[in-house]
């Protein structure tokens, strides 16, 4: 810090130590935190906890839930999570992704929740000259993807109540779940078989199958998907790709261990999708529509 005095420089290193542990705090809380709460994770006075988060809140780093009392990660914050994902395995990742297209046919893709949506962090086009084109970063509903739904069934319902009321269950097709009960029931089924489909919910003419990729304590962090148009990837030819898909899924969680043993990931509840009973008993984040090309 040139040209600063001695005191000048420890305040602004205070300052700065502050700011980075309240950060972290909201980040790996797993859900937005009220201030007092977070003063006393951060032990620091409630002006000042109110202070910082105020300029975190006004450079886009966290945001405050609906009424204005809870704190939780902002857009800006989330980038820089996606993006040191993304960061040193990428060409990994996006190997694993290819030879899952070379297995299965169809355009790959490894998604995360980002707030009320899912984040494409990385994919792999199909061959077809018919395909559907998504963007690196582009963002999709939680709620009538697969990798959306997938992500819904190994939250905890609490949480999942709360993502579901900020979201909402708009229709995008005919096909799409818009009552809660009846997607409730479908999240259930996806947490007892593992996989989760998408039967054209989003878009008509697109069918989907997704799988999670977990951390090594058995959290989805993310989800590995493959879609393509319906006519040329039925339902059932998506289940019988569930060999390939898992493995993919094992591969990727591989790149994902350094990362997972920071801390530093979106923390989910590990949750039941894909466990036996057994299992599960002992274990007791603008949308883009996409586009055809031919």
């Amino acid at each position: 810090m040139a040209g600063l005095s001695p005191a000048q420089q420890a305040t602004g290193s205070a300052v700065v130590r502050r700011t980075l542990h309240l950060v972290e705090t909201i980040a790996g809380a797993g859900r937005p935190l009220a201030l007092p709460e977070l003063c006393a994770l951060v032990h620091l006075p409630k002006a000042t906890t109110h202070r910082l988060c105020q300029q975190l809140e006004s450079i886009g780093y966290v945001v405050r839930e609906p009424g204005g009392r809870h704190y939780a990660p902002g857009p800006r914050l989330l980038r820089i999570g996606f993006e040191v994902m993304r960061s040193g395995v990428s060409a990994e990742r996006h190997g694993i992704l290819a030879a899952l297209v070379e297995h299965v046919g169809e355009t790959s893709n490894f998604t995360a929740l980002a707030g009320h949506e899912v984040l494409y962090l990385d994919r792999v086009e199909a061959r077809w000259p018919l395909r559907l084109h998504f963007d690196i970063g582009s963002r999709v509903p939680i709620h009538c993807t697969a990798s959306g739904k997938l992500l819904l069934a190994a939250m905890k319902p609490p949480e999942r109540r709360r993502l579901l009321d900020a979201a909402g269950l708009p229709a995008y097709t005919p096909h799409t779940i818009t009552a809660r009960a009846r997607l409730d029931a479908e999240l259930e089924r996806i947490a007892a078989q593992g996989y989760s489909l998408d039967r054209e919910e989003f878009l008509l003419g697109m069918a989907a199958i997704a799988v999670p990729v977990r951390a090594a304590d058995g959290a989805a962090l993310a989800a590995v998907a493959c879609h393509g148009p319906s006519v040329r990837f039925t339902i059932e030819q998506a289940i019988g790709c569930l060999p390939q898909l898992k493995n993919a899924a094992r591969r990727l969680a591989k790149t994902l261990a350094d990362f997972s043993d920071q801390g530093a990931r979106t923390r989910r509840d590990p949750g039941p999708v894909g466990r036996t009973k057994t299992e599960r008993s002992a274990a007791s984040g603008g949308q883009d529509r996409g586009k055809i090309s031919n």
